[in-house]
């Protein structure tokens, strides 16, 4: 028999360095994690740089139908006249966003010419709508 007899500690698990741990791991979650949504995943907004500067605000639309007839922003016109029209846009502001609405059934000669076209007066900012 001994006089002094020892007594065992109970175990104990310390708790603070696993809340430690577990906090880490959240943050990193959510500092990693990407908030995008389903309906903004193929839309990139174009930078506007020159707000105020002029009077035409907005952007341009370019609908072609299958028979291969256009309108310039809801007004119907011809070929011949898109050129003039979108060299005035341009001279108005260079930045400005050309949406290109076509027909599904449209052939694609109607909308390489407008492509073609947006590009000869320098407007590299046209994009083609689709469902």
């Amino acid at each position: 028999m001994a006089l002094y007899e020892r007594r065992r500690k109970r175990p104990e698990m310390n708790l603070v360095p696993l809340i430690d741990v577990l906090t880490m791991l959240i943050f990193f979650a959510f500092v990693t994690m990407q908030f995008k949504s389903v309906a903004t995943l193929n839309i990139t907004l174009p930078k506007v740089e020159t707000a105020g500067k002029n009077e035409f605000k907005g952007s341009v639309t370019i609908a072609v139908d299958k028979e291969g007839k256009m309108n310039f922003n809801g007004k119907p016109m011809a070929e011949e006249q898109l050129a003039p029209m979108l060299k005035a846009i341009r001279d108005m502001d260079r930045n400005i966003p050309v949406l290109i609405q076509a027909d599904q059934d449209t052939p694609i000669k109607n909308v390489t010419f407008v492509m073609d076209t947006c590009r000869k007066t320098g407007l590299i900012k046209f994009s083609l709508q689709s469902r």
